[in-house]
């Protein structure tokens, strides 16, 4: 029998072969402007709504979490 001091669990993960070869990261700024044909005003506005809503989600979602599931914690509106 052997204890639990002896057991040791292993993790098999296998690395492609081909790890070099990633495919290449989408720029996020660029992604935008072409989404919205290079206009900078309009991916501007459409970002400060995504915001704005996302702001009214988190208020939604803090109004309705209790004070025993967070822990007290609560959620920031704004970065700074």
């Amino acid at each position: 029998m052997t204890s639990s001091a002896e057991v040791q669990l292993s993790l098999d993960v296998t690395i492609p072969e081909a790890a070099s070869e990633r495919e290449p990261e989408v720029d996020l700024v660029d992604a935008m402007l072409a989404c919205h044909r290079g206009d900078h005003r309009a991916a501007i506005a459409e970002l400060m709504a995504d915001a704005d809503f996302l702001r009214d989600q988190l208020y939604t979602a803090s109004c309705l979490m209790s004070q025993g599931m967070t822990r007290g914690w609560k959620p920031k509106y704004e970065r700074l």
